[in-house]
């Protein structure tokens, strides 16, 4: 996997799948508790018409969390995938995280690796989570998956997203794992059915779609996913998360 950022993070293979992850070290975490927030966007072709609009909602959604009481409980990580999956940067504290580092991020071409991308975040949030709750750290973690097409490209299947996800519910280092697909500019009924047997088959625990991406509804976007890692992040210790409205 190609990493963009060179922020100083030791890296780590996984048992499954064709990708690492990499992550900020152990000795330099403070707190005794984590949320793991894991972002997977979609920079195929298809997203060109609305690829700015999709870079200031993550700009948002970064800048809402640091605004946060919990934001020095936040470990970030940022992916994109088109026929490929890329890291631009792996868990970091979110106080780490600057604005101008998701300038002109939202550049790919090609195709749509969908699995490979969403079997890669599950599998590396449950590697790392099962290191922090080693550290005596307690941890649980949200994962987004944003995309507006189907899988094309893909090494995975959706029943290895499925098998990896069902590892993760399965692992005691985390104490709960809440994973969104989200479906964006779909106004194809094909498109919409395909994503929504995709939420179906892999067991993500919510689906929302936008029927249009533009300034407004993108916007609206970035607020349910900052709420939504807030609402997380409130869940440690022994706390239930839950699905909020979109």
């Amino acid at each position: 996997m190609p990493l963009i950022f060179g922020d100083r993070l030791d890296t780590h293979k996984l048992a499954t799948g064709h990708y690492g992850y990499s992550a900020t070290r152990l000795n330099q975490l403070g707190a005794a508790e984590y949320t793991l927030v894991t972002i997977v966007c979609d920079v195929s072709p298809s997203v060109n018409n609305f690829r700015a609009e999709m870079e200031r909602a993550i700009k948002q959604i970064v800048l809402s969390c640091q605004y946060s009481p919990r934001a020095d409980n936040l470990l970030v990580r940022l992916m994109t995938f088109d026929t490929y999956v890329y890291e631009h940067h792996g868990y970091k504290l979110l106080q780490n995280c600057r604005q101008a580092d998701y300038d002109g991020i939202l550049n790919g071409k090609g195709g749509t690796a969908l699995f490979d991308a969403s079997e890669n975040a599950i599998a590396a949030t449950v590697h790392y989570g099962t290191q922090l709750a080693g550290g005596s750290m307690a941890v649980n973690a949200i994962v987004f998956v944003i995309t507006d097409g189907e899988d094309n490209s893909s090494k995975q299947t959706a029943k290895a997203v499925k098998a990896v996800l069902d590892k993760a519910k399965a692992a005691e280092s985390l104490e709960t794992l809440f994973t969104v697909l989200i479906g964006v500019n779909v106004n194809d009924v094909k498109i919409a059915r395909y994503l929504q047997n995709f939420y179906y088959e892999a067991g993500f625990t919510q689906y929302i779609e936008l029927d249009n991406a533009n300034a407004a509804t993108l916007a609206r976007l970035a607020d349910f996913v900052s709420r939504s890692i807030s609402s997380q992040s409130q869940a440690l210790g022994g706390g239930v998360g839950k699905a909020l409205t979109f």
